[in-house]
């Protein structure tokens, strides 16, 4: 079914392909963009950028993930391709109480914020993935808040609801990053998994870059317990 959008103002007509799915796509399955739409972005601090916004058909999880295209991405898709640097790329996970409230329990808002800025310097690619609370939703992430409380931190508090420590799966971000013509990144990342996921999945990681550390009084239990937990890349004061 192919549906026509007009711009309010009278602007040109843009037509998105939609397709009814019945079916789940198989993992190995190969994504395809369905829709891209220019966006301009300004944060509280008054930054502000553009983002070309693309949606996808036949991503293996079935989720409505988006990749935004930052700074000069096609000139840095084009320059990989030719044996140049790699576009840096971050997979950010979708954080409703971090990105949207500034909620400082996490760095999420702060990782965003800095991203966006980075990667539209360099050229590249964010990718927002529905994927709250690493995987185990909304609800299930303010419980484990609850059990925080308590005096569990962020993994044990996952374990005691019977949920994994990290139940995100990176399928769609290679399936994303392929469908734009990616196969070796910059991965602006604190965390080993998403390279060595990504690696599996066929996306070359030619380098990890961390991101700065957005330490608050708030947040210092869950910064740990990713060091410690999961070797995060993030400096912290008494650990190593």
């Amino acid at each position: 079914m192919s549906v026509a959008l007009r711009c309010p103002s009278g602007g040109a007509e843009h037509r998105v392909e939609s397709v009814v799915r019945h079916e789940r796509p198989t993992a190995d399955a190969v994504a395809q963009v369905r829709a891209r739409v220019v966006v301009p972005m300004r944060f509280a601090d008054g930054y502000a950028t553009s983002a070309t916004v693309m949606t996808f058909h036949g991503l293996a999880d079935g989720a409505e993930h988006l990749l935004l295209g930052l700074g000069d991405w096609e000139s840095a898709v084009e320059r990989a391709r030719s044996g140049g640097a790699a576009p840096l790329v971050r997979p950010h996970s979708e954080c409703l109480t971090g990105d949207v409230l500034g909620s400082e329990r996490c760095d999420c808002g702060p990782q965003l914020r800095e991203a966006v800025e980075r990667i539209s310097e360099a050229g590249g690619f964010l990718l927002y993935l529905r994927q709250e609370g690493r995987g185990i939703g909304l609800y299930a992430k303010l419980d484990a808040y609850a059990l925080q409380d308590s005096g569990l931190d962020t993994y044990e508090a996952n374990r005691a609801l019977g949920r994994g420590d990290d139940e995100r799966d990176y399928t769609a971000v290679a399936q994303m990053l392929g469908a734009v013509g990616v196969d070796r990144i910059r991965l602006l990342s604190n965390n080993p998994d998403k390279a060595d996921q990504l690696e599996r999945l066929g996306i070359g990681v030619d380098e990890q870059v961390p991101t700065g550390v957005h330490l608050t009084d708030a947040n210092a239990r869950y910064l740990q317990a990713k060091v410690r937990h999961t070797g995060h890349l993030i400096s912290l004061p008494g650990i190593g």
